[in-house]
C-alpha cells in the first residue's frame, strides 16, 4: 500500500466540513490536525459554541487546535 498523505486542514465555517469529510475517506490521506478558531459565545445567553469544522474533528478523533490568532 503506499505511503498516505499527512494532512493539516485550516477551516471554521460549516462550507469547510464537506471538504474535511472527503479527506478524511479518502484512502490516500490522513488528516493528523484541524486548525480552527477558537469557540465563540452565540445566541442571546452567550452560550460557547464550537465551530462546525471542530466537531467534525473531534467525531473523528482528529487532534484540534484553536490559536486565538494564526499569525502569531
Amino acid at each position: 500500500m503506499p505511503e498516505r498523505f499527512s494532512i493539516v486542514f485550516a477551516g471554521t465555517p460549516e462550507f469547510s466540513v464537506p471538504s474535511l469529510e472527503s479527506l478524511i475517506a479518502h484512502p490516500a490521506c490522513k488528516v493528523t490536525l484541524v486548525i480552527s478558531q477558537p469557540d465563540k459565545p452565540v445566541g442571546r445567553k452567550q452560550v460557547m459554541t464550537p465551530p462546525p469544522v471542530k466537531l467534525c474533528a473531534e467525531k473523528h478523533g482528529i487532534r484540534v487546535t484553536q490559536p486565538k490568532n494564526i499569525n502569531r
